[in-house]
């Protein structure tokens, strides 16, 4: 059986867009390059018709990915979140304690993580040591370039 994925409404929106975009502008903008190509001549020496057709092959692939994504996927009702402990699509205000730096991440879906707006996903090895944690605990977080202690300051959604 596929695995649920969990997203936000607006991270749902964007897959939908996404797979509207390929299904009606880049699938009929492929079928007339084939097109063209086929009227070039013959098929078989025809790099245009050879390039178009793997073109298509890749497009209807990801189609399918994106298909398969947004079957799978169920929107997370933000409402209904506990803040008592760092869960999914909640925002952690975290300390290095090496440095005393303090950043803020989102912890969200794979498909939502983008680290330049502070949104990180679930899976990753900061977000996997704060899951389940409280304000005011201390983890120990493994990155490649060591462990690294960080106290939680704060989770708010």
């Amino acid at each position: 059986m596929s695995e649920i994925i969990y997203v936000t409404e607006e991270g749902l929106q964007k897959l939908k867009n996404e797979l509207d975009l390929l299904r009606n502008i880049e699938r009929p903008m492929i079928s007339r390059q084939i097109a063209d190509a086929r009227d070039k001549g013959d098929l078989s020496e025809n790099a245009e018709y050879a390039a178009a057709k793997e073109a298509q092959g890749m497009l209807e692939m990801k189609i399918s990915k994106l298909q398969d994504l947004v079957a799978r996927s169920r929107i997370l009702d933000e409402t209904k979140l506990d803040i008592s402990s760092v869960r999914i699509l909640h925002r952690v205000k975290i300390r290095n304690q090496s440095n005393d730096s303090v950043m803020e991440y989102q912890l969200v879906p794979e498909s939502e993580a983008n680290f330049k707006l502070g949104k990180i996903a679930v899976s990753s090895p900061i977000a996997q040591g704060l899951i389940g944690k409280k304000v005011g605990d201390i983890v120990q977080i493994k990155v490649p370039s060591g462990v690294i202690p960080f106290e939680i300051i704060s989770i708010s959604i």
